[in-house]
């Protein structure tokens, strides 16, 4: 027999459904945010409940205060100070440019240039060409300074566009650690309606995963871009802050991201004749900067769902495209909770 037609039922059926896209449309735009924001909150939540909460009386405000000014110095300085050293080194590529543009080149390139295998003979060639006309050396330094501002603008304006994200995730933060006894029974709820024991098993295998990944992709980024400070430092580079900073946020990407800086910085060092430090600066980024993530990795991520570094690699790269600079972060942990999902229906398919 065919159910009677409610009117007064569609409406209501109308009005959650309304409601609910109403909520997502206004959660959309800062959904990276928040995501962090639990992000974090999972991984510091058991600091702050049984070390920091204690000693201030149980005192939940102040605690939530004290937590997001931690995490204040943790996560938005170094991303301010990244920020400012990219909008600076815009002026620096341009002042480059039209200093050369005034006093043209000089008539023979630098001798690491030139000495550079397979490409070292046209580099000199295209190079003296240049040098002895002056009209097109202006016109190829001019159509340079355009994309060379654009490109260093872009980064200092991804760095920026985290900053701003950071501080709406510490807001959000400050209202999760605050009220983060209800929140977490409200979640342990949740899962167990929506999925019973396996749902409370999930909640739990989720929380180990996003601490164990988010651990060891920290972890790993600080200790290898506290070594690049000193190795900088030592060296005698110019900004080595900035680019220890700069190391640490490419250390989110394993293996490929730390030679992008400590090999460039090993190029500019033998540029400027300094081939010692250039060879102390090639065996210090080996054997010391890239060679703590083979070890000091595996040991903090061991807890984890064994996320490949293909995985992580995709997890930064798709992490930044879709939610920006706090991407680097949330991408890998989405893809490890993924990961951990498919692992489990495919052992549950096998069981079966």
């Amino acid at each position: 027999m065919p159910t009677e037609f409610n009117p007064r039922r569609l409406a209501q059926i109308a009005l959650v459904v309304l409601l609910i896209v109403g909520c997502i449309a206004v959660v959309l735009p800062f959904v990276g945010a928040l995501l962090f924001a639990f992000v974090i909150w999972i991984c510091s939540w058991n600091v702050y409940r049984n070390r920091l909460l204690p000693r201030l009386g149980g005192r939940r405000s102040l605690g939530a205060s004290l937590m997001v000014l931690i995490l204040t110095l943790i996560l938005i300085l170094p991303t301010f100070i990244l920020a400012s050293s990219l909008a600076s080194g815009a002026d620096g590529v341009i002042a480059f440019i039209k200093a050369h543009i005034d006093t043209g080149l000089p008539t023979t390139p630098p001798a690491w240039l030139a000495g550079l295998p397979l490409v070292g003979d046209d580099i000199d060639r295209f190079w003296q060409q240049m040098a002895g006309d002056r009209e097109a050396l202006n016109a190829a330094l001019r159509q340079l300074i355009v994309p060379a501002r654009g490109l260093v603008l872009a980064a200092a304006g991804i760095a920026a566009n985290g900053l701003l994200q950071m501080v709406l995730v510490l807001f959000v933060a400050f209202f999760l650690f605050r009220d983060g006894e209800g929140f977490g029974q409200a979640l342990a709820v949740a899962a167990s309606k929506l999925g019973g024991e396996l749902g409370a098993g999930m909640l739990v295998r989720s929380h180990d995963i996003v601490l164990s990944v988010m651990v060891g992709l920290v972890g790993t980024a600080a200790a290898q871009g506290a070594v690049a400070i000193i190795g900088f430092l030592i060296a005698g580079v110019p900004g080595a802050m900035a680019l220890g900073f700069a190391t640490f946020f490419v250390s989110i990407m394993p293996a490929v991201g730390p030679p992008l800086i400590w090999g460039g910085v090993a190029i500019w060092l033998y540029g400027e004749g300094q081939t010692g430090w250039t060879i102390f600066m090639v065996l210090y980024g080996v054997f010391v900067i890239s060679g703590i993530d083979n070890f000091v990795r595996p040991i903090l991520m061991a807890r984890s769902a064994g996320l490949s570094t293909l995985l992580v690699a995709l997890g930064v790269l798709g992490g930044v495209l879709v939610f920006g600079f706090i991407g680097i972060f949330l991408g890998p942990v989405l893809l490890a909770l993924g990961q951990m999902l498919f692992t489990r229906w495919i052992d549950q398919e096998a069981a079966a």
